[in-house]
């Protein structure tokens, strides 16, 4: 299952669009889209192609219809860092 960590911690199935426009605006956004194939509270799994895709949500997700699994969809999400960590260049003093 290709699960993205980054995005699964920070983004909110990337429909913050409608709900934050303030900070989508600089965000660039991305699609995926497949048909479902598992429906929780806190995420999406939607299959593409070969792969599966886990996009998180929470209660301000904007979500369009009645999402059940087998139904295609189109999820558009951000990336965004919840954290970064620097670490100094090897060979460097």
């Amino acid at each position: 299952m290709k699960t993205l960590s980054s995005l699964a911690a920070t983004v909110v199935a990337g429909l913050l669009l409608a709900t934050a426009p303030s900070y989508a605006a600089d965000a660039k956004t991305y699609q995926v889209t497949g048909p479902v194939l598992e429906v929780t509270p806190d995420y999406i799994t939607v299959q593409k192609g070969n792969e599966k895709w886990q996009i998180a949500r929470d209660k301000t997700t904007k979500v369009s219809g009645d999402i059940k699994v087998g139904s295609k969809v189109t999820i558009y999400y951000t990336m965004t860092a919840t954290e970064v960590e620097v670490k100094d260049a090897k060979g460097k003093k």
